[in-house]
């Protein structure tokens, strides 16, 4: 992999609609681009013909394009594919947030390609655009057995749990001009070894 690559023109973060969802674990790729949304004055807007919220703006001077899925999860491709290919976006100029049990809470990792992982979102979406994006797989743990799973994703967080997923996100929001610029060799080493306090 070369240290740089192509910019991001997408941003997607997976998640649930609803308020009922909105503080599930489920939905920390929400909450990612959410926190994009608030530190660079994006405004997200309804967008049926993507089946989600978008919005575009500038980050460090790229020109970047956000999406909420307003789909269920595991409709996500519903809403990402139409919007990737409405603008001819290829999969590697696109980022994909989503949450990921494999990994303790409060620990993230950011991916290029790869296969699903059972994630119900990307497996939605991965047919139609293939493996080849990146990813910010935002930890949330795993719950120890596969029946308690279903309960843990979409619960809330307790508050201790809360806060140190809250020190990831801040953590990847602060890497995120790097990322879009197309570092993503360098964003990598950061992120993939950071440690909430």
């Amino acid at each position: 992999m070369s240290e740089q690559t192509a910019g991001i023109s997408l941003i997607v973060g997976l998640g649930n609609p609803g308020t009922e969802y909105a503080q599930t674990r489920h939905n920390a790729g929400f909450w990612y681009i959410e926190a994009i949304a608030r530190r660079f004055n994006i405004v997200l807007k309804s967008e049926s013909r993507f089946s989600g919220l978008t919005g575009r703006g500038l980050i460090d001077g790229q020109d970047v394009r956000l999406l909420l899925p307003s789909t269920f999860m595991n409709l996500s491709g519903k809403s990402v594919v139409p919007m990737a290919k409405f603008f001819q976006i290829a999969p590697a100029n696109i980022l994909i947030a989503h949450d990921d049990l494999d990994l303790p809470a409060g620990s993230i990792r950011l991916k290029t390609g790869g296969g699903h992982g059972g994630h119900n979102g990307l497996r939605d979406i991965t047919p139609h655009i293939g493996n080849d994006f990146h990813r910010l797989r935002i930890g949330i743990g795993h719950p120890g057995h596969k029946d308690k799973v279903h309960g843990h994703v979409l619960g809330r967080a307790p508050k201790a749990e809360q806060d140190i997923l809250e020190q990831a996100l801040d953590e990847a929001l602060r890497l995120t001009p790097m990322i879009v610029k197309g570092d993503i060799a360098r964003a990598m080493s950061q992120l993939n070894g950071f440690k909430p306090t």
